[in-house]
């Protein structure tokens, strides 16, 4: 069942019960990868395998996601600042045990690529923070290859 959960602020990424923070370097430059997250959200499902429908809503300032598995998320976009920040909170979502949730990606140069970081800030129940905490490897995982194979996809499409 989906919920509406507690709407939060940028501030979020750095004061949230719960922090993920993953990072990792990638060949391509910082406009390209903010391209591909802020401006083809449907393009998420050729590089995030997690990741099984992807679509801008609200004239783009919202986003609807589906995660293999049956997960679900109405978000909002808070930031779209090109090429360094792009974040979102949840909105609504059939996550169980969540009350609040947001992820910034933010993109630095780093020699001519970028380091990528994702911030995966939450609030929920102890058995949501429990299970994210021990989820916490295989998110980092996740997160990289994503990343991987961003980069590979900026590379084809630049090649």
């Amino acid at each position: 069942m989906a919920r509406r959960l507690r709407p939060v602020g940028l501030d979020f990424a750095e004061t949230a019960p719960l922090r993920l923070v993953f990072a990792h370097e990638v060949a391509a430059p910082p406009e390209a990868v903010f391209r591909a997250l802020a401006e083809d959200v449907p393009g998420w499902t050729e590089w995030f395998s997690a990741v099984r429908f992807a679509q801008p809503t609200e004239d783009g300032t919202g986003r609807e996601i589906r995660l293999k598995g049956g997960t679900r998320f109405q978000e909002t976009v808070l930031a779209a600042d090109a090429p360094q920040v792009y974040a979102y909170r949840v909105d609504v979502t059939n996550a169980p045990g969540a009350h609040a949730l947001l992820e910034e990606w933010r993109l630095t140069p780093d020699g001519t690529g970028t380091r990528v970081q994702w911030t995966f800030a939450a609030d929920g129940g102890a058995p949501f923070r429990l299970a994210l905490t021990l989820g916490r490897a295989g998110l980092g995982r996740a997160f990289r290859g994503a990343v991987t194979a961003l980069d590979r996809r900026l590379a084809s499409t630049h090649a």
